[in-house]
């Protein structure tokens, strides 16, 4: 059966457990808003689209999940572009729909027409305009594994006025296969090197927290009674009254340490570019990606 684009948006928001979409109401969006009350996703409308943006990103962040911003032509985009860069940096899950002046009088000057790709593309993993209503499905399906698959961060993906107003049969693709990643190459020698240190520590963030790495972790430095430091996103991974969580004394610790496990932390201006660990430390870092 066919039905209008903005329905199969919220269908497929829906079949990734999207339950709420956070947005400022503008035209462009009425038929996406429309189609997540007939599928049940709770529309969250507030004052500003940057807010709309940065509200998704919170709860991509207390969640774990994907969270979803739905911003009007034009302003409505460019209004969201410092939550959309403020998610890149932290590499939170989130994905942006727009709305975007009508494919047919593209060019024309129809209300608030902006091409948004080339202000967003810098900022996100894809970007791209669906201009047939038989792609809706699959082009929302993409930015929304696309923004939960490692290392995770924001998407984007507009939508023509009046190409989400047209109906079209809703063929949503099925669930990326997440199986469990094959070890890391090194591995065994990180861990004998880990086994053998005298004063090990481990150093962990963000990476940890969107990696669900927590369990791993605390079992970790339970059986080789290493102390743990944490920043970012992963306090709390280890709690904070834990006998092998430590905060104040990570200066002396990472100094002194004779080998030091790095997770999900990129040696930033946080560790001082790789400074914060003693000359003859031994570092073996932990993440989705090489550091950049």
């Amino acid at each position: 059966m066919e039905v209008h684009g903005g329905r199969i948006v919220a269908e497929t928001l829906k079949s990734r457990g999207v339950e709420q979409l956070f947005t400022l109401s503008g035209g462009h969006l009425f038929s996406i808003y429309d189609g997540c009350k007939a599928v049940g996703i709770d529309l969250v409308d507030v004052r500003h689209e940057q807010t709309a943006a940065f509200a998704a990103e919170g709860l991509a962040k207390a969640t774990r999940e994907v969270g979803v911003a739905a911003l009007t032509a034009g302003p409505g985009v460019t209004n969201g572009l410092s939550a959309i860069a403020g998610a890149q940096a932290n590499g939170s899950p989130l994905c942006v729909l727009g709305g975007r002046a009508p494919e047919l009088r593209w060019g024309s000057g129809s209300l608030q027409e902006i091409d948004h790709l080339p202000f967003v593309s810098p900022l996100v993993k894809s970007a791209q305009t669906v201009k047939q209503p038989d792609r809706i499905a699959a082009a929302t399906a993409t930015a929304l594994d696309l923004a939960a698959s490692a290392p995770s961060g924001p998407t984007f993906v507009d939508y023509p006025l009046d190409v989400v107003f047209t109906e079209a049969e809703p063929e949503i693709p099925a669930l990326p296969d997440r199986d469990r990643a094959e070890p890391a190459a090194g591995v065994e020698e990180a861990a004998a090197l880990l086994a053998a240190a005298e004063r090990p520590a481990i150093m962990a963030g963000s990476g940890l927290y969107w990696g669900h790495g927590e369990g791993g972790l605390r079992a970790l430095a339970e059986a080789l009674g290493i102390p743990v430091f944490l920043n970012g996103l992963g306090r709390g991974c280890l709690p904070a009254d834990h006998e092998l969580a430590f905060s104040r004394a990570r200066g002396v610790a990472l100094q002194g340490a004779d080998v030091a496990l790095v997770i999900g932390v990129p040696m930033d201006f946080r560790l001082g570019f790789g400074a914060s660990f003693g000359e003859e430390t031994k570092i073996v870092r932990l993440d989705v990606a090489p550091n950049a």
